[in-house]
């Protein structure tokens, strides 16, 4: 397993779909890097030489912001939202849909399962 950016790469893959392993790159972003690097999409992981794995390493360093890099600049995109009380922040502290969708049904992924409201019995 050839690995890059810090995410181990499948060998039996070819390199265009094995790239999107990593965290930050897609499959038109995988394309892009490849093509600037001339390098043939259709190659498994397993035939690339040392040197074509070199230069992969480099592109991505240079071009890209990848796994953890991208993951704390998310994370800090979010707590700069909850610290300056965006409703945006608000409704990420709550664990609520952010982008304006429906929640008084629905959005049970974000909500998580139901908790029921146990009912006073009649005596």
């Amino acid at each position: 397993m050839a690995r890059i950016a810090g995410a181990d790469i499948p060998n039996d893959k070819r390199v265009e779909a094995a790239l999107t392993y990593i965290y930050g790159i897609g499959p038109s972003s995988s394309k892009k890097i490849l093509r600037t690097i001339a390098i043939n999409p259709d190659t498994r992981v397993k035939d690339l030489t040392e040197n074509e794995i070199t230069r992969l390493r480099e592109i991505i360093e240079q071009q890209h912001t990848v796994e953890g890099d991208l993951r704390r600049e998310l994370a800090m995109n979010i707590k700069r939202l909850m610290d300056i009380g965006s409703y945006r922040g608000l409704r990420h502290r709550r664990g609520l849909p952010v982008r304006g969708q429906r929640s008084r049904t629905n959005s049970r992924t974000r909500k998580g399962p139901r908790r029921t409201i146990g009912r006073k019995s009649k005596k």
